[in-house]
């Protein structure tokens, strides 16, 4: 009797060795997998970060709506609108950021001069004569010589080497100048 014991405990020990080695094998695939979506959310996130960081220096610039199909200097490679951005400084471009399509304005809106606050610098610039029949031309209009426009501004921020893409959007109120307008929000 004592033999099938003994057979009987090595079955059972050979179960439980089965047994650990799946829970093992399983927890090591769960394991991956998760690592697997925190790189994958963090990439988004650094792309995402890419993108608004583009997005940033081009509106901090008036080439925004003096020339929106040139509004970053010096670009990345050949294409007019696009920076390379190197996250981890080992030199090599990690994410290509590009605005496209190129800015667009979407609204403009001429500023009355009543609506100018001529203790502020900025809104004295913009203040035109009192209205007259005589004179500046458009002074009888009570416009001042500045409008509030809205942009839209969109960039692709791409992986170079998943290709992985994540595409920011924002829209953003600039004050321009009339002359401006004709120009860049027909």
């Amino acid at each position: 009797m004592g033999h099938k014991q003994r057979g009987l405990a090595l079955v059972m020990g050979l179960l439980l060795l089965m047994l650990i080695t799946i829970l093992a094998v399983t927890g090591a695939r769960l394991s991956r997998s998760n690592l697997a979506v925190t790189g994958n959310m963090q990439l988004q996130d650094e792309m995402v970060a890419s993108a608004n960081s583009v997005i940033q220096e081009a509106i901090s610039t008036v080439r925004v709506f003096q020339n929106p199909d040139a509004i970053l200097l010096d670009p990345c490679g050949e294409q007019q609108n696009t920076r390379c951005v190197d996250i981890d400084a080992d030199g090599a471009d990690d994410i290509t950021v590009q605005l496209n399509p190129a800015p667009s304005c979407v609204v403009v809106r001429t500023i009355p001069n009543r609506d100018l606050n001529l203790a502020d610098p900025d809104d004295l610039g913009c203040a035109l004569g009192i209205p007259q029949s005589l004179g500046v031309q458009g002074s009888t209009t009570g416009n001042s010589l500045c409008a509030d426009s809205i942009w839209e501004v969109s960039a692709l921020a791409t992986d170079v080497n998943m290709g992985a893409q994540a595409r920011v959007t924002e829209g953003v109120s600039i004050r321009v100048s009339v002359d401006d307008v004709d120009s860049s929000c027909p």
